[in-house]
């Protein structure tokens, strides 16, 4: 079987530039806290740790990034509960909050996010269609963990599912910092 990149994956590619652009602000904002930030991807396939490491300096804000496509390795490495898992699926609200909160519980960072989705071409169904992505977003606080969670439905091809989801999770967690996520007491 031969494979064909797509012909806007590049260097180039102006999703790969805003990917960056998000990260480098992502990147600023956590330095600014003195906060390290962890990631657990599904469908993005570490898409978002390669923008956040292709930045000079980002090992003082990024700690680590998990890729965690399989349910075994959400469960083994995240401590997703298989039961989550079973009843909700790995696309899902519940799912992106459990990957989430598993980044903060297993890693040195006081802010994580998650991804999980759909890409592509195949996989969807009526409820859950391809372009389905959930994102997971946990911070520290002084009274604890705070998460939130969304999901959109791109448009397009897998590459842009999976490049404006990597972007989305970037740009959801500056602002969930802007809107206030307190460093946690000793941050």
């Amino acid at each position: 079987m031969e494979f064909a990149y797509p012909p806007d994956i590049g260097p180039a590619d102006a999703a790969w530039q805003a990917l960056l652009g998000a990260a480098d602000e992502l990147g600023r904002a956590l330095a600014g806290r003195g906060w390290m930030l962890g990631c657990a991807e599904s469908c993005t396939g570490g898409m978002v740790a390669a923008a956040l490491s292709s930045l000079p300096g980002s090992s003082a804000w990024f700690e680590r990034g998990l890729v965690t496509y399989s349910n075994a390795a959400k469960t083994e490495l995240l401590g997703v509960p298989p039961a989550t898992l079973q009843e909700h699926g790995a696309v899902s609200e519940a799912t992106a909050l459990a990957m989430a909160r598993g980044v903060l519980a297993h890693a040195p960072v006081q802010a994580a996010l998650s991804v999980t989705g759909i890409a592509g071409p195949g996989g969807g169904s009526p409820d859950k269609p391809v372009g389905l992505v959930w994102f997971g977003w946990a911070w520290n606080t002084p009274q604890g963990v705070a998460a939130q969670a969304e999901s959109c439905v791109w448009p397009g091809g897998r590459h842009a599912v999976r490049m404006a989801s990597a972007q989305h999770a970037l740009r959801g967690m500056l602002l969930r910092l802007a809107r206030g996520a307190a460093p946690a007491h000793g941050a």
